[in-house]
């Protein structure tokens, strides 16, 4: 492959069709297209495709060059900016000149898509001046296209990340400062107007004018800077991350998500299956390193999860809060919710934008808990824990079915569990089964006591299709687990809070056996004990089984009476109410 064109984009439907096109028009043949797209939620992605691009996720301005890059086989990189359109013989007048040339790096000259004589004067001059200081400081932008070899754009690195704008002109510094850097004469790209339209042929010019200025001084500019919002419409714009650690995390942010995206600009970011859940659903979703307990016997292995997580998280934190802060200063976002996700928290003090705190979890930090000291070293650990990945967010909200005192009422509020529509929509009975779910696959222990009963149990958890005796194990599935639950007469589970939540809602009795050294997950299960919905054992025998089925008419009682919901309307009404007062 001898040429690699690499087109970033975000909702450019209206314009890229007329570049590939003009790219298909060209005699020369040896090339490929690659389309790095920021999340487009127009056509974007379906046009590229059909012209036969091959598409990457992108990222704004540096990422999707860089990502584009990364995909690339040719010898040749050209860099164009999606609004652009190669006059006739581009691709063959640029290759011969540049290696004629024997250059390192070069753009070409531009003509505006327009036949005003004010328009035609100005890119004329700004080709003049091109030339005029190329062998003073190579500089340049996206717009004028931007050729070199795959080689050089390895030895420098590619462009910066960290710079939302001027990026362009920083890569052909860099690249020019070990190789030549020219203008070429031969061929001319035509070049859209839409940015002197859209904001006055006075307000472009000093905006470059400026920006140059600083780059000749040598000094950077940002878009903050330029007011330069690379084309994003007027919406609140919003960071959402999100815990990749099991899945309510995921199930809890896909509901608010969909209310949050309606009306804001949103860009999530999570890790492991929540990328997987999130990205099925939304636009806009990037994928970051997190942090996994490692399992053993149903018990957390703390040091072998130290260890992995020590390991892991040099890579994870300069490649996640480096595409993190890439975004972030792309867009400029008004505020970033977090559900205990880690690197949203250190990115919120970076940029100095209001962080808000949104799960479970810190009810471990924000309240007044009633625990028996022998869960007191668990207790230290999980807070520090929970403590060191969300540090003075701006406001707590917090999600439970119990409301311990809270510490500090003014800037933590509890509400109800957030739950699927899906589940909210169920119309549950009693029927014969009982469902078993298990966040850690290593508990062998249980499935062995339960077959000494008669009872019919359904078990997820295990990653398996198979019945073995009285035991129905099935393989995830949304729907078919919705209707398991719905029609179970109990739930025997871990203390994970989604499930227990879900089951709750629909008048399930739950006996809790959680993973041992995993405080939440116990903390989970003494407070479903004390409102007496269902028992909280550490280990799990058979009589504690049958004591527990013994007394489901009790508990169900205790739940219908006292386990209220208001299907999720006063979180999502206090998070509008948060976004409005911080934006």
């Amino acid at each position: 492959m001898k040429l690699s064109i690499i087109i970033p984009t975000f909702n450019e439907e209206n314009y890229l069709p007329h570049l590939l096109e003009s790219i298909k028009r060209q005699d020369f043949s040896d090339y490929e297209v690659i389309v790095a797209d920021a999340g487009s939620e127009d056509s974007t992605k379906d046009i590229a495709q059909e012209w036969g691009c091959k598409v990457v996720e992108g990222g704004l301005p540096a990422v999707g060059r860089n990502r584009g890059a990364e995909a690339a086989r040719g010898e040749y990189l050209l860099f164009l900016d999606s609004d652009v359109i190669l006059t006739r013989d581009y691709l063959e007048l640029c290759l011969d000149e540049f290696q004629k040339r024997k250059l390192g790096i070069a753009i070409t000259q531009i003509a505006p898509l327009s036949d005003t004589f004010l328009n035609k004067i100005t890119h004329d001059l700004a080709n003049f001046f091109m030339k005029r200081v190329e062998n003073i400081k190579p500089h340049g932008a996206g717009c004028y296209g931007i050729i070199t070899t795959r080689n050089l754009h390895y030895e420098v690195e590619g462009f910066d990340e960290d710079l939302d704008f001027g990026e362009d002109t920083d890569y052909i510094e860099r690249i020019g400062a070990i190789s030549q850097f020219k203008v070429l004469r031969s061929p001319k790209l035509l070049v859209s107007t839409r940015r002197l339209q859209e904001e006055g042929m006075r307000n472009v010019v000093l905006k470059y004018a400026k920006s140059t200025f600083y780059q000749f001084r040598g000094k950077q500019i940002t878009a903050e800077d330029l007011d330069y919002t690379f084309g994003h419409p007027g919406q609140r714009r919003i960071i959402y991350s999100v815990c990749g650690e099991g899945m309510g995390h995921a199930i809890r942010g896909r509901v608010l998500l969909n209310h949050l995206t309606k009306n804001n600009e949103v860009h999530i970011f999570a890790s492991d299956r929540a990328y997987d859940y999130l990205a099925a659903h939304f636009d806009h979703v990037y994928k970051i390193g997190g942090f996994n307990t490692v399992y053993e016997d149903n018990t957390v292995q703390n040091t072998k999860t130290f260890i992995k997580g020590m390991k892991d998280l040099p890579g994870d934190l300069k490649k996640s809060l480096r595409l993190m802060y890439s975004v972030a200063k792309a867009i400029k976002p008004q505020i970033i919710i977090s559900d205990f996700e880690f690197y949203s928290n250190l990115l919120s003090k970076v940029l100095r934008v209001p962080l808000i705190s949104l799960d479970n979890m810190h009810v471990l930090t924000q309240a007044e808990l009633d625990v028996p000291r022998k869960f007191r070293t668990d207790r230290i650990a999980a807070e520090s824990v929970v403590r060191s990945f969300i540090q003075m967010p701006t406001f707590y909200l917090i999600t439970s079915y119990f409301y311990p005192p809270l510490k500090n009422s003014n800037k933590t509020k509890y509400f109800p569990p957030v739950l699927r529509d899906a589940i909210m929509e169920l119309e549950p009975y009693n029927g014969e089964h009982v469902l078993v779910y298990q966040t850690s696959d290593s508990n062998e222990r249980l499935m062995d006591i339960l077959k000494e009963f008669d009872d019919e149990f359904i078990v997820y958890g295990f990653h398996r299709d198979e019945r073995d005796e009285n035991l129905l194990f099935k393989s995830f599935n949304e729907d078919e687990f919705f209707t398991d639950l719905s029609q179970a007469r109990a739930v025997i589970s871990n203390g994970g809070f989604t499930l227990i939540s879900e089951a709750l809602y629909l008048g399930k009795p739950v006996l809790s056996v959680p993973v041992k050294k995993q405080f939440e997950q116990t903390l989970n299960a003494i407070y479903l004990e004390k409102l007496g919905y269902g028992e909280f054992h550490e280990d799990m025998r058979r009589e504690d089984i049958e004591n527990f089925l013994s007394r489901l008419d009790e508990y169900r009682r205790n739940i219908h009476l006292t386990f209220s919901h208001d299907q999720n309307q006063s979180i999502l009404k206090e998070l509008d109410f948060l976004i409005d007062k911080c934006t």
